[in-house]
């Protein structure tokens, strides 16, 4: 027997977050109840990985405040305006870093949290991009560009962490399907 949902219906929805009551039957004919969130008005979500003509890979760090402290991650945003999925990645790479991509490349896509959310995320490279001009952020945003070097990018990239920052640990996957795909690998 192949798991299904039976029923989703809805517990709580804030502004911006939706928790739901996903009723399944698992493979053994089990009916289980399980609980997520879902984005409200969000058609999925895009991060970007860019890399400059001058061997270097941009990342941003910004508050979190479900966290507490600060996140190195790259550039990324919600589809909140029904936009095809590049119109936003090309979007959130100019407002955040302040550069431009040439061309866009999805290179993967997949759940950002399999066991308590909906969101899927679509990641795209943005090779050799350059400088257009200086950030334009959302009011709630802060966000400080980062600037690594392709050589030895791990080792750089660890020591950014400390007691007020935390490393997306998506990053160094993203970063080496972006290279495979900048290399002709995928």
């Amino acid at each position: 027997m192949k798991p299904e949902i039976i029923e989703t219906r809805t517990l709580w929805e804030g502004r911006f977050l939706r928790s739901i009551l996903i009723t399944y039957r698992n493979a053994r004919g089990d009916i289980i109840p399980w609980e997520a969130f879902q984005r409200i008005g969000v058609r999925g979500i895009v991060a970007v990985v860019p890399f400059t003509a001058e061997g270097e890979v941009l990342l941003i760090k910004q508050f979190r405040p479900p966290l507490g402290k600060y996140v190195i991650e790259f550039p990324a945003g919600l589809n909140d305006r029904d936009e095809p999925l590049e119109d936003v990645a090309w979007r959130e790479l100019l407002e955040e870093t302040g550069y431009r991509a040439d061309t866009l490349r999805a290179i993967a896509e997949g759940p950002l949290s399999s066991g308590a959310s909906t969101e899927i995320l679509t990641v795209y490279l943005a090779d050799n991009v350059v400088y257009a001009g200086k950030q334009t952020l959302d009011d709630v945003e802060e966000i400080e560009l980062i600037r690594l070097p392709l050589e030895g990018f791990h080792k750089h990239l660890l020591s950014l962490q400390d007691d007020e920052t935390y490393l997306d640990l998506k990053i160094p996957g993203m970063f080496e399907l972006a290279l495979r795909a900048k290399a002709g690998e995928s």
